[in-house]
């Protein structure tokens, strides 16, 4: 569990997984993450800060869950990187029925 001090207190801290978006010519691209603060992660995807494969591209969030350590959401975020039905499943209705193959 990952702990903070804020004023004097402890405080017990969350981890996201979260799968973020893009439109692009080809269709829609899409990646998984993990995180603290899902608004700072994706602010750094927007800005070119991500991860490499972000950089360049501007995304929006898609699907987060929300975890009570660090540990049990990079598991989880293991297994959404290899699900691509769920990754498939959370892309903007428009994206599914345009995009089929």
């Amino acid at each position: 569990m990952v702990f903070a001090r804020h004023k004097g207190l402890i405080i017990k801290m969350c981890a996201f997984v979260y799968i973020i978006g893009t439109e692009t010519p080809k269709g829609w691209k899409t990646y998984v993450g993990w995180t603290n603060d899902l608004d700072k992660r994706l602010l750094m995807h927007n800005q070119g800060k991500g991860a490499k494969f972000t950089r360049g591209l501007r995304w929006k969030l898609l699907y987060a869950e929300k975890y009570l350590d660090r540990s049990s959401a990079m598991s989880r975020e293991f297994y959404i990187k290899r699900d691509t039905k769920l990754r498939k499943s959370v892309l903007p209705t428009e994206a599914k029925t345009h995009h089929t193959k």
